[in-house]
């Protein structure tokens, strides 16, 4: 299951030596590599370029150097982690978290040089206050569309790059898109005169910010750079730099960043700003069925009880997961290039947007996202039924079935029907 980076109108960047002379410059200049078709390319190479001047290092871009990441089938985890140290020593416009939690990383970051969230636009020629059947564009698989399914009464447009997110709003499609922010700056520099109404978006997954990602043997290279981006901060350069892409003082304002640790290794490999990242299940995809065409709508429904599954499932399902899943959502649930599977931001204890019937449906018809609906419909429920008693609920005598599993419109809180209340031992995730 890989993150599958989708395309963008701005060019990949092309390999050129940034020519930086310095008198404690390493023989071989350190190899930097960018995420091709990043609606961020641009200003990545720029931060990059001035930031090793700074720190007086040689250095070089690489082009294609991380691997996969101009086919469908994107850029995984374990693809990174090999491309540092031999293809790049250094990513640069890598996009970072507080939500999702990689702690089996062993990656190293520098600190932030740009604060990209994700947020909502508008062309400015609607009235807020929206009606029931309003239209919000999304980019599918992405952060922007987790943002958007925590809506309720609205449809969803749902693009494949976060350009024709943005061309959605322009083009009149949709009224409203959940888009990162860095694609509408591209989609303004490629149209010239476009405006758009920005507004911040309240939800866990808007707080991102760029980063340069180093290998783990790479901890004096993070330090220098880590001190030029405090030069740079400090004497105006980097605010010079990212101006255009900067937030609007409005939402700066309003909305406080996440802190985010300079050197943890433990937090997100999400890379859906980086192009509408494939995120495998979506956290809170609470869809009850396709529409035709591109428009989905989510489930406002709810409140029945939860479909009875049994200890075999659980049991079978966790076999399920091992093989399938743990490789982007984590051994033990915990979100790696995927989000968590488990915990309060999955299934909280009340007020759920997620219904047990969306999550089946979305992960039945999209996931393992390398091979969509390779398993049989019983082995995606019995993943479904490890999925519910790890998060709460306790198996019993009644098989769950595919239809089953679809037809359920019970909200996703945590352990409505606990292991400790049927009197099961809970199947551990582990």
């Amino acid at each position: 299951m890989k993150t599958h980076l989708q395309h963008f109108a701005v060019a990949a960047v092309a390999a050129s030596a940034l020519a930086i002379a310095s008198s404690s410059a390493a023989a071989t200049p350190i190899r930097i590599c960018t995420f091709p078709g990043s609606p961020s390319a641009t200003l990545d190479k720029v931060v990059a370029q001035e930031a090793f001047k700074t720190a007086g290092i040689a250095a070089t871009f690489v082009e294609h150097g991380i691997p996969g990441g101009d086919d469908d089938d994107g850029v995984s985890l374990k693809e990174l982690h090999q491309t540092l140290g031999h293809g790049c020593d250094v990513i640069a416009g890598f996009p970072r978290s507080s939500v999702a939690d990689a702690s089996g990383s062993t990656m190293l970051f520098s600190r932030g040089y740009l604060r990209a969230d994700y947020v909502s636009v508008e062309t400015g020629t609607h009235m807020h206050g929206h009606a029931a059947d309003e239209v919000v564009a999304a980019t599918y698989g992405s952060p922007s569309q987790l943002i958007a399914v925590q809506e309720q009464h609205v449809r969803f447009d749902l693009e494949n790059t976060p350009e024709l997110t943005v061309d959605a709003v322009a083009s009149g499609r949709a009224i409203r898109a959940i888009v990162w922010y860095p694609a509408v700056v591209a989609y303004r520099q490629a149209h010239a005169g476009q405006r758009f109404d920005v507004r911040k978006t309240r939800s866990p997954y808007s707080a991102w910010r760029l980063v340069f990602a180093f290998g783990s043997n790479e901890r004096a290279l993070q330090r220098k750079v880590d001190t030029a981006l405090g030069a740079m901060t400090a004497d105006g350069r980097l605010a010079k730099l990212t101006r255009a892409w900067t937030l609007p003082a409005t939402m700066q304002a309003a909305q406080a960043t996440p802190a985010v640790p300079a050197t943890s290794a433990a937090l997100t490999y999400l890379d859906g700003p980086v192009a509408g990242a494939r995120l495998g299940m979506l956290r809170d995809a609470a869809y009850s069925a396709r529409m035709s065409g591109r428009i989905e709508k989510v489930s406002a429904g709810g409140g029945s009880a939860a479909p009875s599954f049994d200890r075999a499932q659980v049991l079978h399902g966790k076999r399920l997961y091992a093989s399938n899943c743990a490789k982007c959502h984590g051994a033990d649930m915990q979100g790696i290039t995927a989000p968590a599977l488990s915990g309060a931001a999955f299934a909280p204890a009340a007020n759920a947007h997620l219904t047990i019937g969306g999550v089946y449906g979305y992960m039945s018809t999209n996931m393992p996202a390398d091979r969509p609906g390779k398993l049989k419909d019983g082995e995606y429920a019995d993943i479904m039924a490890f999925l519910l008693n790890a998060n709460g609920y306790g198996p019993g005598s009644t098989k769950m079935t595919a239809d089953i599993a679809k037809g359920s419109t019970a909200l996703l809180n945590a352990g409505p029907q606990s292991a400790a209340r049927a009197g099961v031992p809970a199947a551990s995730p582990k």
